[in-house]
């Protein structure tokens, strides 16, 4: 697979709360088939899961749509939840994407920042574009082979007793 390209998995769900577990479910099978470790997605579950519920409970005022994207890549995952029911342009969608500030007070953080600041914590990066309507892009890293390279080049350096 080359760099710049993902697998791409796109579900449309409506925003009610009975289908955000669904998407968690599809987070945890998609993120455990792609190597991710129990803590990981666990923590990409609880994400995604705030991310929706935040559409549920504040995109519509009556019945709506909500997109959840999921890109695979070698070495990471990003999950893209947006509330407008219509169809995406995910690389016109990045182009316009800042990034969630976790270091403000959470009484400055727009509606639902409280769950925005929880996703920034759970996942590596967080961002958003919020121009029509809320696109939320999470990534995780691939961790797995970068944490074990790097204990054992600890053992090695640490000076002998």
């Amino acid at each position: 697979m080359k760099q710049h390209e993902a697998d791409h998995i796109l579900m449309s769900v409506p925003a009610k709360p009975e289908y955000v577990g669904v998407i968690r479910l599809t987070v945890s099978g998609i993120a455990n088939r792609a190597g991710f470790t129990y803590d990981d997605i666990e923590d990409m579950k609880i994400a995604v899961a705030e991310a929706c519920t935040n559409v549920v409970n504040h995109a519509y005022e009556e019945s709506g749509m909500m997109n959840v994207s999921y890109l695979l890549y070698e070495n990471r995952m990003e999950i893209i939840v947006a509330d407008s029911g219509q169809s995406f342009d995910v690389a016109k969608v990045k182009d316009h994407l800042g990034p969630v500030d976790a270091s403000r007070p959470v009484g400055d953080l727009k509606e639902g920042g409280l769950g925005l600041f929880l996703i920034s914590t759970l996942m590596d990066k967080v961002e958003i574009n919020d121009e029509s309507g809320i696109v939320l892009v999470m990534t995780k890293f691939l961790h797995g082979d970068e944490v074990e390279q790097d204990v054992s080049e600890i053992q090695q350096t640490q000076p002998e007793q």
